[in-house]
């Protein structure tokens, strides 16, 4: 992730959502396996986190990926340029969270996600569905042991609660990806101050 905005925003929203939940650094660290200096730097603003980092902390927190990086708007129209929006990376993608959209009591986060060639990213797993559709490149999704290869204008959806990759199979694959939470994961978005 770059950017001191984005930077800014998680800080001030991580730091919201554990008050809520009236947990401790200790415990948030605990939970989420990472330590609890490079929380203290991401709450102030001052650190950079991976997809990995930002993922471990929403299924730490049982809340969306939205909830720790957005910040609410409330226009007509919403125009998103993708070199505004900071990326956060990992192993092989990088992603950028476009929309957060929330209707009919649903959630769902839309990203411009681009896998890069030669590394495979990994998931653990998280809440809700994942839903891609490949724009150009050959993908390898893999899922509860099974690959699937997808190109331009293919769809695919899978569970995300279990471990599953990402693979750029031809060079790099530039793509959507609309992730989906069950009903039981929201987090209201906080605007810093």
């Amino acid at each position: 992730m770059a950017g001191q905005g984005a930077g800014r925003v998680l800080g001030a929203n991580l730091r919201a959502r554990r008050d809520e939940q009236g947990i401790s650094l200790s415990e948030l660290a605990r939970r989420s396996g990472i330590a609890k200096g490079t929380l203290s730097q991401l709450e102030s603003g001052t650190g950079n986190p991976t997809i990995e980092t930002v993922f471990s902390l929403s299924n730490a927190l049982g809340v969306a990926v939205s909830s720790l990086l957005s910040e609410t708007t409330a226009a007509d129209v919403v125009v998103v340029r993708s070199d505004e929006v900071d990326v956060l990376s990992g192993d092989a993608v990088d992603l950028r969270m476009l929309r957060r959209i929330e209707a009919a009591g649903s959630l769902c986060e839309l990203y411009d996600q681009r896998v890069r060639p030669g590394q495979v990213q990994h998931s653990a797993g998280h809440p809700g569905i994942e839903h891609t559709i490949v724009v150009s490149g050959r993908l390898r999704i893999t899922s509860g042991g099974v690959a699937h290869e997808v190109g331009p204008g293919d769809y695919l959806s899978l569970v995300a609660s279990g471990p599953h990759s990402y693979e750029a199979l031809d060079g790099p694959v530039f793509s959507v990806l609309m992730l989906e939470y069950p009903p039981d994961v929201r987090g209201p978005v906080v605007l810093p101050h």
